[in-house]
This record gives structure tokens, C-alpha cells and sequence, in this order.
């Protein structure tokens, strides 16, 4: 059974996918004026954060995965750290035993601007006014505003109302939320672009120069300025159910700087498909294939029970090394290269039976990891009260968790099509000349923490992924990256095929990317067949968002899956929800064949499009 809503775009100039169409095609733009992929994706990155503003904003966060022609992969990263006064102490002596999942206090430094910067200098091609003009055009002139964005800022309005009146203020225009469909403005984010480019332009003697110049801006200047006094000055309610203020400052902004860095791999059926490090969740997905390489997936039907389950518990065996293992590998040992090893995925590969784990099965490696029944006793708790409020910290999945009976087994749960409120964009881009990029922005979310009346952006909220626990990989501390769900992959074929592919989603980034690549690698889908199929995802890992619960042996899966499926899953033990059709994953991908640039994208959503020519 195969599916397919759209035609895998086809041509030989270049191609871009996203999860929103003006940036696809405002990176798109940036090749038809000469630009490489390098220029085209900081273009559509930008971009994102304007129209998507309930999924990413100039505050939040990126990994970029990106290959030059003939050369290796490398990864940016975006992620900012913790400030240096954010201490597990000081999250304490504030009453708090969580990280809150908005606000002011869970803010790391902003990363995205950053990243984009350091990919725009080294391997673009454009000037920094060319790839901004795009972002800068819809912020000032407006945009289309998509359901979804009303119906976030419907969700929240009357804490914007209340408590966040800086957001109130850009949100909703004349006290109202604004229309779908109608045009939204964002000026004063305009203005923030405008200004940083002419003060960088005033200091650049070049282009290098110019970027230089704008990261100092960024990082040193009026930008930084903002920010650190809006932490200092505001305390602002948060899902704590408490207001605090925030733990950034001028010092925390000025000494960071994306880096880049050599990028984590493993060969899998002719493919090496690489991967962010340690810091990001990225290795879970080689991981997965390691355990993958075991089973014979070319003699499975991707939409049947055999190949659901197979895949479903080994994500369950990766994700409980991830909580176990990783964390900033500046801080923590992280046994990478056991984790990664054949031996390794041999011993855990012999764990997954017929039936279904109900259990948190992590690896041991001694001399290494955590502390996970504590992990476990945290995640399994009941949430807080607060924390069942109308909006959350965390990346969607879906919010109404009531279990139900169905026809898919015992103890079946029927998720109704209630969103919750933040999420994560996603964009790649290859183009002509070979040269590829795939980046997964979020944080920042309209949402997450009050606009900056100054910038007209909000920061993001990513310390809600530490815990305030000592001794974990994952343990808070000043200076540290939070272990990210942020994931990029970029595959490179034996025989010279290149593959950019990713999704949001939080902890399923990992879980749906890997999907689709299956369906491609052992179905022959083509990239628009493999990102159409039935999507599924599990929750049987501690979520990296607030309240950081778990849900253990859970198994959702969209309608659209054959009823056969649902019986044979259920047989097995699986905790079966049963998702409204087209609602699971948002895949986008481009890549290369055959001389040809090829790509697709996501239709859930009714936002991602691929383009290309």
C-alpha cells in the first residue's frame, strides 16, 4: 500500500522543501539570484521565524547539518547554553524542581541568529541584506496568517491578556485574535533587522566583514541589550504557576558563539547518514539503525504490524540510552562510540521479541550514565496541577490523552485534533552545484515567553530539557547545552546520491525522520510516497519537555493505517491510540539522483511544499 497526495518535485537547478511555503520559496528566490544552498537556506530560516511564529522565532535554537560539493558533512550548532547563574541551586532556592516550560527562567542564550551567521559567512555567497530582505519584507508588509497560528494565540490570549501584555500587544491587534487568512505584521521585528543591518553595514568593510559586524550586534550590541535588561527588569508568570524573572545577561549573550563541528555517522545499506552529536538527540537515530541492520525490513509491509513493531521497540531500546547517556559532551563522558558500536546494537537487538515492552530498557556500560529510577520516579509521577493548564513548554503531540475503547486492541485511546501549542520548523535545500543543507529551527515560540517589546521576539524556553538533579548526563549546569530533541540528518550514498531529510516534532523528530528513510531505503517509496505514509510515533521515554512525564508502551499511530495492523499491535501488548488521519510527522526532504535534484514535503499541516526546477 502506498501513498501519495503530491508529485516528488523533480528537476536540475536546485530544490528546497520546508515546512512553510513562502519559505520555500524565499529560499528558492535566493538560487534564482545566483545563491547557493547556503544562501537559500539562511534565507528560508529567516523566513521561518516570521511566518512561523508559534513554531520558531529569532530567540530560539538550530542545528544545521550541511555538505559542501566534494566535501564532508559538518554540523553547525545553534544551541545556546545555560546562563551562568543557572545553577541547580538557584532553580531550587526559587521552590522550583523543575525547569518551568515558558517563561523568562527557562531561558537559554539564543543560538539561531548566530548559526546562521557563521553558515552565511563561510559558505555563502550572497550579501547578509540580500538573504534578510525576504524575512524583513513579510515582518514589515505581512504574511498570510495559517490556522494554526490564530488558533496558538487563541490558546493563550487571555494570559497574554493578563500577565504577558508586551505579547498582547503584537498578538492581538485591537484586543482581538487575529483572523486566518488575513494578513499579520510584525514591524517591530522589521525594525530589529533593519537597524542591526545598518549598524553592521556601517562597520563592514565587505561581506565577511558585514556578517562579522552583525554577529557582534547580535551578541554585544542593542540586541543584547534588550535582552538582558528585559530578564533582569521583568518577572513573568510561567507554568510554574509563579513569576520569575529571568537569568541572562549582557555577559552570557556576548561570550558565545555558534561552532562547527565534525559531524557523528553510520553506514546503513550502501547510505552513511550522519548525525549532531551528543548534545542533540541525533545519535538515537543511529542507534535505531544499528539495531534496524539485524532484520530483513525489505520483506515487510511498511504499513504493517511486522514492520511498526520492529521499529517501535527499537526506538524504545535508543531513547532509553538517550535519557540514560547523553548530554554536552563538554560536560559529560558520553560511550558514543559504544553506543554506536556493532557489538553493542547486537547484544540490545537480542531484547526485541514479539511482544511489546512495557518497560525502560537502557544499556549498561559501566563507569557511565546516570541515575535512571530516578529519571524513571520523576517521569512517572502525575504531573503538577499547573502544568494542566491551557498552555505548555513543550513541542506538540496531541493533548487530549484520555484513554478510550476502540477497535484496535485492548486499551485503545482515540486522540481527538486538539494541538498542543509549540513546535518546530524544518527546512532543506540542495542546489546545482551540490552543495546541500538541512536545519531544524525552533524555540522562540510566540508562545514560550513574553515579546521583547524593543525587538518584537520572544526568547526561548530549551533549559526546560535539564534536569534539576545531580548527577545526571542531563543535569543542569551554568554554561552547559541542554541535551536537545533538535535533530538534523544528512545521508550520503555510496554511489554519490545525497540525502537532506528531517521533521519537527520534539522527541519524534528522531522517530519520523527514520520512518520515512526506511520506507525509501527498503520500500523504494519515493521521497513524497515515503513522507505520505501512515505516521506512528512512542512515548515510552521521559519527555524532554516540562512536565517531563513518560508515557510507557504507548503506540500511536494515524487512522489511515489498515485495521489488521491496529488487531495484530494490540495482540502484542501495545497501548494503542488511534490518531486523526494526516496528523503525525512533518517530513521534508531533497535530494539527489541520478543527476537530478529531487524533493518533497509534509501535507499535514496544509504548510510544507518542496519547490525546485
Amino acid at each position: 500500500m502506498t501513498f501519495s497526495t503530491r508529485p516528488e518535485i523533480r528537476g536540475t537547478f536546485g530544490a528546497v522543501a520546508s515546512t512553510h511555503w513562502l519559505a520555500s520559496q524565499a529560499a528558492m528566490g535566493m538560487l534564482e539570484l545566483g545563491g547557493n544552498a547556503f544562501d537559500a537556506a539562511v534565507a528560508g530560516g529567516f523566513t521561518l521565524q516570521v511566518v512561523e511564529p508559534h513554531l520558531n522565532g529569532p530567540g530560539g535554537e538550530v542545528p544545521i547539518a550541511f555538505k559542501p560539493a566534494g566535501q564532508e558533512v559538518e554540523i553547525v550548532c545553534g544551541q545556546g547554553p545555560a546562563p551562568r547563574a543557572a545553577t541547580i541551586e538557584a532553580y531550587r532556592r526559587q521552590g522550583l524542581d523543575a525547569v518551568p516550560g515558558t517563561g523568562l527562567i527557562a531561558a537559554t542564550v539564543p543560538g539561531a541568529f548566530d548559526a546562521w551567521m557563521l553558515l552565511l559567512r563561510d559558505h555563502g555567497s550572497l550579501s547578509l541584506r540580500t538573504v534578510l530582505a525576504p524575512a524583513i519584507h513579510y515582518a514589515r508588509h505581512g504574511y498570510p496568517l495559517v490556522p494554526r497560528i490564530a488558533g496558538t494565540i487563541e490558546a493563550v490570549a487571555e494570559l497574554f491578556r493578563t500577565e504577558w501584555p508586551s505579547s498582547a500587544a503584537t498578538y492581538l491587534p485591537g484586543n482581538r485574535v487575529p483572523t486566518p487568512g488575513k494578513r499579520f505584521a510584525n514591524p517591530t521585528l522589521a525594525d530589529t533587522y533593519d537597524r542591526l543591518l545598518r549598524a553592521a553595514e556601517a562597520q563592514g568593510r565587505d561581506r565577511a566583514a558585514t556578517i562579522e559586524a552583525a554577529r557582534r550586534v547580535w551578541a554585544e550590541g542593542f540586541v543584547a541589550e534588550a535582552i538582558a535588561g528585559f530578564c533582569r527588569m521583568q518577572r513573568v508568570m510561567d507554568t510554574s504557576g509563579a513569576r520569575h524573572a529571568g537569568l541572562l545577561d549582557g555577559d552570557d549573550l556576548a561570550n558565545w558563539r555558534a561552532i562547527k563541528e565534525a559531524a557523528v555517522a553510520r553506514d546503513y545499506h550502501g547510505w552513511r547518514v550522519h548525525k549532531a552529536g551528543a548534545w542533540s538527540q541525533g545519535p538515537v537515530l543511529l542507534q535505531q539503525l544499528a539495531l534496524l541492520q539485524g532484520f530483513d525490513l525489505d520483506a515487510l509491509d511498511p504499513t504493517g504490524p511486522d514492520f511498526v513493531h520492529t521499529v517501535t521497540e527499537a526506538a524504545k531500546l535508543a531513547f532509553a540510552d538517550r535519557e540514560l547517556f547523553y548530554g554536552d559532551p563538554a560536560f559529560v563522558d558520553v560511550p558514543l562510540q559504544t553506543l554506536l558500536s556493532d557489538a553493542y546494537a547486537d547484544r540490545r537487538r537480542a531484547l526485541i521479541g514479539r511482544q511489546a515492552s512495557l518497560e525502560l530498557r537502557p544499556g549498561e556500560i559501566p563507569g557511565y550514565g546516570g541515575d535512571l529510577d530516578r529519571l524513571l520516579e520523576l517521569a512517572l509521577a502525575p504531573p503538577p496541577e499547573q502544568a494542566l493548564g491551557a498552555f505548555g513548554g513543550g513541542e506538540p503531540t496531541v493533548q487530549d490523552d484520555t484513554p478510550k475503547q476502540g477497535d484496535a486492541g485492548q486499551g485503545a485511546r482515540q486522540h481527538g485534533d486538539r494541538q498542543a501549542p509549540g513546535d518546530t520548523c524544518h527546512i532543506d535545500v540542495i542546489d546545482r552545484h551540490g552543495n546541500a543543507v538541512t536545519a531544524t529551527p525552533s524555540g522562540g515560540w510566540l508562545q514560550s515567553s513574553p515579546v521583547i517589546p524593543e525587538l518584537g521576539f520572544c526568547l526561548g524556553t530549551r533549559a526546560q530539557m535539564f534536569w534539576l538533579e545531580d548527577g545526571q548526563p542531563g543535569s543542569l549546569a551554568p554554561g552547559k547545552r541542554p541535551r536537545t530533541t533538535l535533530s538534523v540528518t544528512l545521508a550520503t550514498h555510496d554511489d554519490g546520491r545525497v540525502l537532506a531529510i528531517g521533521t519537527p516534532g520534539g522527541d519524534y523528530q528522531d522517530q519520523w525522520t527514520l520512518h520515512a528513510f526506511l520506507r525509501h531505503v527498503h520500500a523504494g517509496y519515493d521521497l513524497q510516497q515515503a513522507i505520505d505514509a501512515p505516521g506512528f510515533k512512542t512515548d515510552h521515554m521521559p519527555s524532554s519537555f516540562y512536565p517531563r512525564r513518560a508515557k510507557l508502551g504507548t503506540l500511536d499511530l494515524e487512522s489511515l493505517f489498515p485495521e489488521a495492523t491496529f488487531v495484530e499491535l494490540g495482540r502484542r501488548g501495545h497501548h494503542l491510540g488511534i490518531c486523526d488521519p494526516w496528523s503525525l510527522g512533518r517530513v521534508s526532504a531533497v535530494g539527489t539522483e541520478d543527476g537530478l535534484i529531487k524533493a518533497g514535503a509534509n501535507p499535514r499541516g496544509m504548510q510544507g511544499y518542496a519547490v525546485g526546477r
